[in-house]
């Protein structure tokens, strides 16, 4: 079983890697050479990975144990003149957290080069164009060319390649402190991995397959497809989920860094199945593992696209708390990353056909 050493440089590796919704591909091969030890993979069409636990045997209920492998990114539009790029976002920005951060720009020879977020310079703005809100339209990516000509022959850029944060992964054992772009939702990537890798070799009453699904920030489209090839009688979707302890009252904190993965009763898109759900709770409960719940009036998960899949799933959601999700950074404690491993283990351990009818 993999130590604390070693699933760091798992979650690393897959945090650190490139995958703009669409362009999951380098996410894929990150957690490939983790997960082909653990049972049988498989990467289709969209890139949604697929790893069905080798202890698996057809003939038992079926587990489906999801996390993205995509992440918040741009694509370029198009190539001024004077050799910078206009963006589109791929996924929820707000524009005036995109300015001035290192970025990587995929090439025609699909290497990454590093570009700068710009907008114009305060010294060349109206008083009007001070105050405005920024606009995404307004903002470029400066890969260093003078020219459109440069910008094509020189650095080989083209339209329609996928751009995304320049941050490398680090952590502090002295706080218990991850710090890296992606953990929505690599850190789920990473928990699937975990998850089935402590489980490796024990005897259990169901069928778990892991997928690592695609274009989750577009509109959960990846799960849509994975859901129909599995056809889970029941999931946990493993997700990075907007921290809220730096930005809202005290007694509204439900997603704080460092008190727990985080089990969501109800978002946009799905209400978690409450039975599901409290039996989640309880365990935690009994077993001292510590959680914290919430209840969302926005955002969802891929558990979306699953619970409403065949006749219907039972879904809970695995949230590890991410302090500025949908930035260039993220924040995020390990112990609460362990914690939701355990509890999903926990739960995986005692599932069978009777408990998920109870549901």
């Amino acid at each position: 079983m993999m130590d604390k050493k070693q699933t760091l440089e798992m979650i690393a590796a897959i945090s650190n890697a490139n995958g703009a919704p669409g362009f999951e591909d380098d996410v894929v091969a990150a957690i490939l050479p983790y997960a082909r030890e653990l049972g049988e993979t498989q990467v289709d069409r969209m890139r949604n990975l697929f790893i069905r636990r080798r202890e698996n045997t057809g003939d038992r209920p079926v587990v489906q144990l999801d996390a993205h492998s995509d992440e918040v990114g741009f694509m370029v539009q198009a190539i001024c003149p004077n050799g910078t790029l206009r963006i589109i976002p791929l996924g929820g920005w707000v524009s005036h957290n995109v300015p001035a951060h290192k970025m990587w720009v995929r090439n025609r020879e699909g290497a990454y080069i590093p570009g700068l977020t710009a907008s114009k310079p305060p010294h060349f703005m109206t008083a009007q164009e001070r105050s405005a809100p920024l606009e995404i339209s307004s903002i470029t990516v400066d890969v260093g060319a003078t020219s459109r000509e440069e910008a094509v022959e020189v650095f080989g850029v083209r339209i329609g390649e996928p751009v995304v944060p320049d941050v490398t992964f680090t952590y502090s054992e002295k706080s218990d402190l991850m710090v890296g772009k992606s953990f929505d939702c690599r850190l789920g990537c990473a928990s699937i991995v975990k998850t089935l890798d402590v489980l490796k070799g024990q005897a259990l009453n169901v069928d778990i397959t892991g997928a690592c699904a695609a274009q989750e920030e577009v509109g959960v489209r990846g799960a849509t497809v994975t859901a129909q090839v599995i056809r889970p009688d029941i999931a946990i979707v493993f997700e990075g989920c907007p921290a809220d302890d730096t930005c809202v009252e005290p007694y509204m904190v439900q997603t704080a860094i460092k008190r727990g993965p985080m089990l969501r009763h109800v978002d946009a898109r799905m209400i978690t199945n409450p039975r599901y759900q409290r039996y989640a709770l309880d365990l935690a409960a009994q077993l001292n593992i510590p959680v914290q719940e919430a209840v969302r009036s926005a955002g969802s998960t891929n558990g979306a696209a699953i619970h409403l899949t065949g006749s219907g799933v039972p879904v809970i959601v695995i949230g590890v708390p991410v302090r500025y999700a949908h930035t260039h950074y993220g924040v995020s404690a390990y112990a609460d990353f362990d914690n939701g491993v355990k509890l999903a283990c926990e739960i995986l351990q005692r599932m069978d056909r009777a408990l998920i009818e109870s549901f």
